[in-house]
């Protein structure tokens, strides 16, 4: 089941949160494609075969996430990968406080974006988006297979 949730709730349902880099330790990713990499590398060393549809969904949430963050976000301020508990949690912040949304209604002619966020929620097993410093953090956990 898929579930989102929007707001400042408590994360006690969430899986085991990952830490976000509050230095520069690990510089944030320059790319969209520099994110997929690194989202793809954490899941070779998790023993995800490439093949395997999670690695697709992971990869499509994450492109996602930090191109609206570049495109509609005021930039990318955070980006964190990592797993716990048989669970892939992609955190991506940016500098805007307005929560993500689906267009609604029929526009004229061939409508470019607007697919995104509908989409992430869909492939995600859980997503939230929290208030962070002048913008928004949002978290999405994908549940990976076991081998």
């Amino acid at each position: 089941m898929r579930r989102s949730r929007v707001g400042d709730e408590p994360e006690d349902r969430a899986p085991e949160a990952c830490t976000v880099p509050a230095s520069s330790e690990t510089p944030l990713p320059a790319t969209v494609g520099a994110a997929r990499d690194r989202v793809t590398a954490l899941l070779t060393r998790f023993g995800i075969p490439s093949d395997r549809r999670v690695v697709t969904d992971a990869l499509m949430i994450t492109s996602e996430l930090v191109t609206n963050a570049i495109r509609h976000g005021g930039g990318l301020t955070a980006f964190d990968a990592c797993i716990r508990g048989g669970v892939l949690r992609l955190l991506v912040a940016d500098n805007s406080p307005v929560h993500p949304f689906t267009q609604t209604g029929e526009a004229p002619g061939i409508r470019i974006g607007g697919y995104g966020w509908p989409l992430v929620q869909s492939l995600a097993d859980l997503v939230t988006v929290t208030p962070h410093g002048a913008g928004k953090q949002i978290a999405a956990h994908l549940a990976l297979p076991y081998s």
